[in-house]
């Protein structure tokens, strides 16, 4: 299925998207990184303290031994699961090379492992990215992709954005012929708490371009990931 995502800029009726086109996502999204280095932010001594008054609220006694260093383990393990927040994705993608000889077929990074986590629970969710694009003349490093994923996959997300944020960053500072997204993933929102539905995974999938005008290049993409998985 083809993510459908709402552009986070308030529209018009004028300009909002026809019936079943997608709408395009704020290039802010993805040109830069999410928090500039101005932005005013609580110091480190209120997130911890923010911390110890949830430990509080589920009943523990925040004094004992096993979590007075809880609250800063807990920061800290922010400042890495969120570190996407700090990092630009269009630096990710801005060196190329150009001795291609000529090739002029898709590009596809298959089982690229991500964690992320769920912005309407604080939960984690993950699973694998399968990215392709047809490159113009010039091509990207492989782990400049997997980078990418991680860049947005360590920010609150939900699984939708996630796949149609990469997809536009590709599409946007590449300029590709077209771009295949598509990410498979657990969510343990849905299975350790709600329904407990352990080991149900849910798909998305972006296509621009040639991907999204082909169906025969959209269904080569799909063969290729899902005819290579063990």
């Amino acid at each position: 299925m083809d993510a459908t995502i709402k552009s986070i800029r308030p529209s018009k009726p004028s300009d909002r998207p026809s019936e079943g086109r997608p709408a395009e996502l704020d290039p802010a999204e993805f040109l830069a990184a999410a928090v500039r280095a101005d932005q005013p932010r609580p110091a480190r001594a209120e997130a911890e303290a923010a911390v110890k008054t949830l430990l509080a609220y589920i009943g523990e006694n925040t004094g004992r031994e096993g979590l007075l260093d809880t609250p800063r383990r807990v920061v800290e393990a922010f400042d890495e699961l969120y570190q996407g927040y700090h990092q630009c994705p269009a630096e990710v993608l801005d060196r190329t090379f150009g001795e291609t000889a000529g090739y002029d077929d898709f590009v596809l990074v298959r089982d690229i492992e991500f964690t992320s986590q769920c912005e309407h629970h604080m939960m984690p969710f993950y699973g694998k990215a399968h990215i392709a694009y047809t490159p113009v003349e010039r091509v990207v490093g492989l782990s400049k992709l997997a980078r990418l994923t991680d860049i947005f996959a360590r920010r609150l997300q939900t699984q939708e954005h996630l796949t149609a944020q990469i997809a536009a960053a590709i599409d946007e500072i590449l300029k590709p012929r077209g771009v295949a997204v598509l990410i498979e993933a657990e969510h343990t929102c849905m299975s350790v708490r709600g329904v407990a539905k352990h080991g149900a995974s849910t798909f998305t999938s972006r296509f621009t371009g040639m991907f999204r005008d082909n169906p025969a290049e959209q269904a080569r993409f799909l063969s290729l990931v899902r005819g290579l998985q063990r």
